[in-house]
């Protein structure tokens, strides 16, 4: 079977939308797929500050909000077909929305963009909170990617995905398991545009920065580091780990930034040492926007040494668009109604079928 499918994703970098159309292909239980077209729409001041202080709207702002970025969501993805001139190609739209509160302790994670908003604006089927049944069953509602590390990339022996917080699927038992291992490019960019620049492109300033041991060791002390997995970061708790100890600090900037790179490095390393590979030289393939940062990538490779562990860093498409072509491949399975969320991931009681679907169009 043949699935054409747009993915949205938007993380907790708060760069924009990730929209990737994506080609799916089952045969006999193999998946692959392509990227016939992708995009990412950069968030305006305004969106970025309203997706980033939601959780503090009163509820009647909150559903507002709700709605008007769905609204907003759904017209850049007419845009999106518009523009790539792919209109009739596209079967459904398989929708993250923004996480702004995730709390499974409570059984609660809410990522907002309305699916039904969408699903009205384009005409087209919408599979929209991915993540609610597995919370409900007691999971933690993340990582989910790893069905698509399983089905798509499982060749590779790690799956390393470096976003505003980065994660990781490593090899247990037989099964995959994933969890979040620390705060990552939500923080370096918050540090960058101290020195006012939107990112540190490369880790130049990280590279031109000094380990200040002091912040490292406050950094590695969050208790967070002790549980076991599986285990997941709300934005917030991630935000926290790591501020205001760090905007609040003298050092400089630069300093600050080499230092959290380094911390990103050792708390990887650490996570992989707890479950090592039965393999010579394991493949760890790296995606999301801090393999782009080649200074973070150098101190991964110093880090993981001792476990001869070979890094990919795959083609840009794939670096900049994994999750969204994952949030299709999800789709597809919820289209099906296969099981998309691995509860040996997320620790719910049982694997799920997940996502809500709404109908764009009528009969």
């Amino acid at each position: 079977m043949v699935y054409k499918v747009i993915g949205l994703m938007s993380g907790s970098s708060l760069d924009g939308l990730d929209i990737a159309f994506v080609q799916l292909e089952e045969i006999r239980g193999q998946w692959t797929y392509e990227i016939l077209a992708a995009d990412c729409i950069p968030y305006t001041d305004e969106w970025a500050h309203n997706l980033k202080h939601a959780q503090h709207l009163s509820v009647p702002e909150f559903l507002r909000l709700h709605t008007a970025y769905g609204r907003w969501m759904g017209e850049a993805v007419n845009q999106f077909i518009t523009d790539k001139q792919i209109e009739l190609q596209v079967q459904y739209i398989a929708s993250h929305g923004h996480t702004v509160l995730h709390e499974p302790a409570n059984h609660t994670t809410t990522q907002i963009g309305d699916g039904a908003t969408i699903a009205a604006i384009t005409g087209l089927p919408v599979i929209s909170d991915l993540r609610a049944l597995d919370v409900a069953l007691g999971g933690q509602g993340a990582p989910i990617v790893p069905i698509g590390d399983k089905l798509l990339f499982g060749q590779y022996d790690y799956h390393l995905n470096i976003g505003g917080i980065a994660n990781i699927t490593v090899p247990h038992e037989g099964k995959p398991l994933a969890f979040d291992v620390c705060p990552a490019n939500q923080v370096l960019n918050t540090l960058a545009q101290k020195a006012g620049k939107a990112y540190d492109e490369n880790g130049s300033l990280a590279a031109s920065g000094r380990l200040q041991t002091d912040v490292l060791l406050h950094l590695n002390k969050n208790e967070y580091y002790t549980r076991e997995a599986p285990k997941s970061l709300s934005n917030e708790a991630a935000v926290n780990m790591a501020f205001p100890a760090l905007l609040e600090s003298e050092h400089d900037t630069n300093d600050l930034l080499h230092t959290m790179v380094l911390h990103i490095a050792e708390q990887v390393a650490n996570a992989v040492r707890q479950y090592p590979s039965d393999k010579e030289q394991p493949q760890m393939l790296v995606t999301g926007g801090g393999a782009f940062n080649s200074f973070l990538i150098e101190k991964l490779l110093q880090a993981l040494a001792q476990q001869h562990i070979n890094l990919i860093v795959p083609d840009a498409n794939t670096v900049m668009y994994k999750e969204a072509v994952v949030m299709a491949l999800i789709g597809a399975l919820r289209w099906r109604e296969e099981t998309n969320v691995l509860s040996s991931v997320t620790g719910a009681t049982r694997d799920s079928i997940s996502g809500a679907l709404w109908m764009g169009h009528s009969y």
